[in-house]
């Protein structure tokens, strides 16, 4: 199963017999609720999850968006109408963050066909609707561990014997700058990945070949183990998302920087470089 999905086939799927479910993603660092937005429109049959309230745990010790507790992801889930035997598809509002985070949830907790609007709702050209939808109550029973996760040890471990990539803006890699979290820089050894250089000015992924070159000139043999982080794991899971699309596999350190800088005893690099 691909893990993107353009707007000319999410629109023949929606018009055959088993339609996919349809979740609507929208979300902005730092809010307001973007839940007004959808009500406004929304593709048709879409059901809006919330991020912050849904797709990520309280903030805290674990980073701004730990991992939500299993059993209310998984209630949230059953009430947007998501089944196993159901495909699932998510978007947002273009920037393909938070609907990454949600592909990346559902395939870690063992959804095994979900997919992202390629573009988000900027590429939508179909109709859309301020029609709520009441979906029927989904079977979905998470089992976390479908995907490879990292914790802050296992991300330094990754680092010094594979490729950890840090997804967030060069700034804020290199120190320069920090707007959100208590310590600016990056996990040592970790390498400057951006996730924005992952699409196009269209907002949708690069060509599969183009980004397999990509990870490749960053470091991606085929050969060694490949992790992500970000600032609180959103960008991130695009990232990884990214990296899927491209064919490869990788962890997602979920508490990311925003967990690892709390910890007064986790070094610190500044600069461009690894070290």
């Amino acid at each position: 199963m691909k893990a993107i999905i353009s707007a000319a086939e999410l629109t023949s799927e929606l018009a055959g017999a088993t339609p996919p479910v349809l979740l609507d993603v929208r979300w902005q660092l730092g809010g307001p609720n973007l839940r007004p937005e959808y009500d406004k429109a929304h593709i048709p049959g879409a059901v809006f999850v919330d991020l912050d309230a849904e797709l990520a745990g309280p903030a805290g010790a674990r980073g701004r968006h730990p991992l939500p507790d299993t059993g209310a992801f998984g209630a949230a889930m059953r009430a947007a109408g998501v089944s196993a035997d159901r495909d699932v598809v998510v978007y947002d509002g273009g920037l393909g963050w938070a609907a990454a985070r949600a592909w990346w949830l559902l395939r870690f907790t063992g959804h095994p066909s979900v997919r992202v609007l390629d573009g988000g709702l900027e590429a939508w050209d179909g109709p859309l609707t301020s029609e709520v939808p009441a979906p029927v109550q989904g079977t979905f029973a998470p089992a976390p561990g479908a995907l490879p996760l990292l914790d802050a040890d296992g991300a330094a471990a990754l680092a010094r014997t594979g490729l950890l990539l840090d997804a967030r803006a060069p700034e804020r890699y290199r120190g320069d700058v920090e707007p959100i979290d208590p310590v600016a820089g990056h996990i040592p050894g970790a390498v400057s990945a951006p996730t924005t250089e992952n699409v196009a000015e269209s907002g949708r992924f690069l060509p599969t070949a183009e980004l397999a070159d990509r990870f490749r000139a960053l470091g991606a043999s085929g050969t060694s183990e490949v992790g992500v982080y970000c600032g609180s794991g959103v960008s991130g899971a695009h990232e990884v998302l990214a990296l899927a699309v491209a064919g490869i596999p990788a962890a997602l350190y979920v508490g990311s920087w925003s967990e690892w800088s709390q910890d007064g005893n986790r070094p610190v690099a500044t600069g461009p470089d690894p070290q």
